[in-house]
C-alpha cells in the first residue's frame, strides 16, 4: 500500500475516500490560488526545468540526487500522482461532483499539441478561477459519469495510461491519461529525474498455459516491464519495473494477463 494510503487513506486506497476530493478542500484559499497559478507555472518553466535536471544529472550526478530528494518531497506536498487502471478510474468518475474534459498542458509544453484533449478535472469548474490557459477557451467539455468511463476506454484502447494528481495533496483534482509525451513520464519513467507518481496498488502477471509468445503487450507497456523469454517463446512480466496499469490486458489476444492487488489485506 502506497504512502497515500497510508496518510490518506483510512486504511483503504486514499483514491477511494471521498474526503480527497471534498468541496471544503477545494474551497481553501491557498489551494484555490495554487490551482490558478499551477497551467501557468508549467507552460513557463516545466519543460526548462526538464532540461536542467536532465543537464545536472549528466555533469553533476551528486547535486542531482540531493535535487531529487528535496523535489520529490515538495511534490508530493503539491502535485503528486498515482496510476490507476481502467476500473478504478472508473469508479472515481461516479464518485466526483463533475468531470470536465480539458486540453493537456504537458503535450502543449513538450510537444506542441495545443488540443490534446487527455485530462479530466475533478470537481473542478475551470471558469471559476482565474487561469491564463489559452487553449481551455474552445476546449472545455463536461462530462456525464457514463460519457467519462466511454472516454477513460477508448484512452485504454489508445495505450494511454491512467493517473490521478493532486492540487496541493491531499485534494484529487484530476485523473491524466498519459503517454511518453506528459512531463510525469519524462520526469519520472523517460529520464530518471524525480519521483513525482506512485505506481498503482496492482501488478500484471502472465498466466504462462495462455501466453502465445506474440509480443503485442510488449509493444503497448510504457514502463518496459513485459520482457521475452526466448527460452519459452513466452513474455512475462518484471514485476520491478511494473506500474500495474493493466494497458498490458488490452493488447492481449489470449486474455493471458491479469491484475493482482498488492494491497494488503484490511486487518478484522
Amino acid at each position: 500500500m502506497c504512502e497515500f494510503c497510508t496518510k490518506h487513506g483510512e486504511g483503504k486506497k486514499w483514491y477511494e475516500i471521498m474526503e480527497n476530493y471534498s468541496r471544503e478542500l477545494l474551497n481553501d484559499p491557498g489551494r484555490r490560488t495554487y490551482i490558478e497559478q499551477f497551467v501557468p507555472r508549467i507552460r513557463s518553466s516545466g519543460k526548462n526545468n526538464l532540461e536542467r535536471l536532465e543537464w545536472v544529472k549528466r555533469k553533476i550526478p551528486i547535486a542531482h540526487r540531493f535535487i531529487r530528494k528535496i523535489a520529490t518531497v515538495s511534490a508530493k506536498k503539491f502535485h503528486f500522482g498515482q496510476v490507476v487502471p481502467l476500473e478504478d478510474a472508473e469508479k472515481i468518475v461516479e464518485m466526483v461532483q463533475s468531470v470536465t474534459r480539458v486540453p493537456c498542458v504537458c503535450r502543449t509544453v513538450l510537444a506542441g499539441k495545443s488540443n490534446a484533449r487527455y485530462c479530466l478535472l475533478l470537481g473542478i469548474n475551470p471558469t471559476d478561477y482565474s487561469i491564463d490557459w489559452p487553449e481551455l477557451k474552445e476546449n472545455l467539455e463536461v462530462l456525464t459519469p457514463s460519457e467519462a468511463k466511454l472516454l477513460l476506454r477508448e484512452f485504454d484502447r489508445q495505450g494511454l495510461v491512467h493517473s490521478i494528481w493532486t492540487l496541493k495533496s491531499p485534494f484529487i483534482g484530476a485523473i491524466c491519461n498519459c503517454d511518453r509525451d506528459c512531463l510525469a513520464y519524462r520526469y519520472q519513467v523517460g529520464s530518471d529525474l524525480l519521483e513525482i507518481m506512485f505506481k498503482a496498488e496492482y501488478r500484471a502477471k502472465i498466466d504462462m498455459e495462455l501466453c502465445v509468445g506474440c509480443r503485442n503487450c510488449m509493444s503497448i507497456c510504457q514502463f518496459g516491464a513485459v520482457e521475452y523469454s526466448v527460452t519459452h517463446a513466452k513474455c512475462y512480466i518484471n514485476t520491478e519495473k511494473c506500474y500495474g496499469c493493466g494497458l498490458c490486458r488490452v493488447a492481449c489476444k489470449k486474455q493471458a494477463i491479469e491484475l493482482y492487488d498488492i494491497s494488503p489485506l484490511p486487518l478484522y
